[in-house]
């Protein structure tokens, strides 16, 4: 299908459409106001219809029309696709490089100590690896794939889950030297009680009160005294592991200190699963690069020999 105008035109329509001027889009394009202005003014003439009009009250800002509005969704995701299909002409020549983005705990207690396997199975393809407590924008980032926990709804992003995990209570293993000190769940209301910070602003988080509450029954205030917060996961095991307290530890993070004696699982016959779980993310406009396809394989494939079980993926579902 041939383009009515060229693609500058609708390039600076969706910038100033985003921007509410001609000069914000200008700035953005590196362009003049003018050319901006011109360039919609093809569009508009090509098409037959105004995209813009101006705010009568306040600060001038230019709004777009009905027509505009329904539009600039579909026009946007062709851009994203336009980008993308360039990326993969400009890395055809080159070493194939793949993005990750995940939290520093997943990084530091599952991934990176199972990447060589990944490099060993892949050894052409380049991967970089983005750590932040905050979520990556997949598209100003160019972030390829990600891991990130939660209910497995994020805006734009295909999702697909990889790892259920339970929460316990873990603690070093010198504190139980005394056979006293933690016989039952009661005795937890003595000890300081480390709590993971990193997710408390979503919701269904996990956290010792509801441990307490939901799993050994115990009447509790919805908020503890003398709490020790740590707002990463690693680093919540890790003081455990030191002494500082017992912890909530969560399943997939504490499997290799639990296995190597560092820190023990108190009351196991009390099980509670979380309602969030670890999920594969990432664009369908990168869905295709074989690259992708290679390590969301490899982690799905890792994710199902620590289960003891072939992979099954369950199919990816993308957020409204």
């Amino acid at each position: 299908m041939k383009l009515p105008v060229h693609l500058n035109a609708l390039r600076a329509f969706e910038a100033s459409a985003r921007h509410q001027s001609f000069a914000g889009a200008a700035a953005e394009l590196h362009v003049s106001a003018a050319a901006v202005g011109q360039l919609v003014r093809s569009l508009e003439d090509s098409l037959g219809l105004p995209l813009f009009h101006r705010s009568s009250s306040g600060r001038q800002r230019l709004l777009p029309s009905a027509a505009a509005v329904q539009a600039l969704p579909d026009i946007r995701a062709g851009f994203e696709r336009l980008a993308a299909g360039l990326t993969q002409l400009q890395q055809a020549r080159q070493r194939p490089t793949l993005t990750v983005t995940c939290s520093p705990a997943f990084a530091a207690k599952w991934l990176l100590p199972r990447i060589e396997r990944f490099q060993a199975a892949w050894p052409g393809t380049e991967l970089r690896l983005d750590t932040s407590l905050k979520p990556a924008d997949f598209v100003a980032q160019n972030i390829d794939l990600g891991i990130r926990y939660g209910s497995g709804h994020w805006p734009g992003l295909l999702a697909e889950p990889l790892l259920q995990e339970e929460l316990f209570p873990v603690c070093a293993p010198r504190l139980l030297q005394n056979g006293d000190r933690l016989r039952e769940p009661a005795d937890l209301l003595r000890e300081v009680l480390i709590h993971d910070h990193s997710m408390d602003g979503h919701a269904d988080f996990p956290d010792w009160p509801r441990w307490l509450r939901e799993v050994a029954g115990l009447r509790v205030a919805a908020e503890l005294r003398g709490l020790l917060h740590i707002n990463n996961s690693a680093a919540v095991l890790q003081a455990a592991s030191e002494g500082q307290g017992v912890a909530l530890a969560r399943s997939v993070m504490a499997r290799e200190d639990l296995a190597a004696g560092r820190l023990q699982r108190l009351f196991p016959a009390l099980r509670w699963a979380s309602p969030l779980a670890y999920h594969v993310v990432y664009r369908e406009a990168g869905r295709e690069l074989p690259q992708l396809q290679a390590f969301r394989d490899w982690l799905f494939t890792e994710a199902a020999s620590e289960r003891g079980t072939e992979p099954e993926p369950a199919a990816a579902t993308m957020a409204p």
